[in-house]
């Protein structure tokens, strides 16, 4: 559990440095950083994914299930912004309220590893939710752009590029036999989010890297099996790794990711309006963005107990660097105002909470956490 505080500090250092520290050039290196520890992190959950091909029709029911659970937030937070953010038209209350949808998955997974459900039904679980509500994040940003006056045919171009990595993840799973050793890990990663922005910049898009790296992830060669504990003492080899210099090279790429998509939070307009108001809408989108993602406590009744859904629910809480990116988006786009605030707010809101959300799943699971 410490270090889930950690983390928790970590975020809540970064998030405070945001609002107090002009980033400048900067920004952009600390960008291409976040990418690629995020791609790090994202590239371990592909090496521990493990897909039962012959039951594809679970992993249908699990689209549908993330796809409500990144749908019910987004609406709930459009019609409250529609009903009281006049100021912005409904295509902004329409993008603005798309943060709420995303989970975040660097710092769920970070996260739960930690604390040592890395093993369990509801981290197995989890892993394909916030994936898929991840993609459906990407995939549905593509048609809000369009109504903002993005280019039609790179953004279309873009679900093709999407699909064929989804492909090539389901038909060559743990295929590619190349190292896969945490150096390696790392070094992949600062490749791959070099090359992301080299293809954002050629081609005028924002492809977030979170799918590419989960996908390279898939595709590598992973020499355990992932449904086997073994003899491992801690947790499996690729979520938290057994050697000291190994494991503390691990949690460093992971403080460094905590503070930096707490310091790359936008820097809200504080100016012109109400406190005690502001605080109330901040309140009330948090809460029903979160009760919007409570939507997988109502299935898997076949599979797992009431805790562990409500669990997997809670799990969902966490949002973090795609949702900070739609808000970058969004002022990209030209949104300013109250409406910008209170979304940045609820967002910082739930990273704050990460560990209490955290705290609460481990209370739920009655998992024993070990020292």
């Amino acid at each position: 559990m410490g270090l889930v505080y950690l983390y928790t500090a970590c975020l809540v250092l970064g998030m405070g440095l945001s609002q107090i520290v002009t980033l400048g050039e900067s920004r952009e290196w600390l960008t291409f950083l976040v990418d690629a520890a995020l791609s790090y992190i994202m590239m371990e959950v592909g090496l521990e994914l493990y897909l039962n091909k012959q039951n594809w029709k679970g992993y249908l029911k699990d689209y549908f299930v993330a796809a409500f659970t990144a749908a019910l937030p987004w609406l709930f937070c459009f019609f409250y912004f529609l009903y009281f953010f006049r100021e912005t038209t409904w295509q902004e209350n329409l993008l603005v309220a798309r943060f709420a949808a995303p989970t975040s998955s660097g710092i769920l997974f970070s996260m739960l590893a930690a604390a040592g459900l890395a093993m369990t039904w509801l981290f197995r679980k989890v892993q394909i939710l916030a994936i898929f509500d991840d993609i459906d994040t990407i995939i549905l940003l593509i048609p809000l752009q369009f109504l903002l006056g993005g280019s039609k045919y790179i953004l279309l171009s873009l679900l093709f590029f999407i699909a064929a990595l989804l492909i090539l993840a389901w038909r060559y799973l743990h295929q590619l036999r190349l190292p896969s050793g945490r150096i390696w890990l790392l070094l992949y990663s600062l490749l791959l989010a070099g090359g992301i922005r080299w293809f954002n910049g050629a081609f005028a898009v924002e492809m977030e890297i979170l799918l590419p790296a989960f996908v390279f992830g898939a595709l590598l060669h992973n020499p355990h099996d992932p449904r086997l504990i073994k003899e491992h003492v801690h947790e499996h080899a690729y979520i938290e790794a057994e050697e000291r210099p190994l494991r503390n090279l691990d949690r460093t790429i992971k403080v460094v990711f905590m503070i930096l998509v707490g310091l790359l939070m936008p820097k809200l307009p504080y100016e012109g309006f109400n406190w005690g108001t502001t605080t109330l809408h901040v309140l009330a989108i948090t809460l029903i963005s979160n009760i919007g993602k409570c939507f997988p406590m109502f299935c898997y009744k076949n599979e797992a107990s009431l805790r562990q859904r409500a669990g997997v629910s809670i799990s969902m809480f966490p949002r973090g660097e795609v949702g900070a990116g739609i808000l970058l988006l969004a002022m990209e786009h030209g949104v300013t105002g109250s409406v910008l605030t209170v979304a940045g707010l609820s967002l910082a809101l739930n990273l704050l909470l990460t560990g209490v959300f955290i705290w609460i799943v481990i209370h739920l699971t009655k998992v024993e956490i070990p020292p």
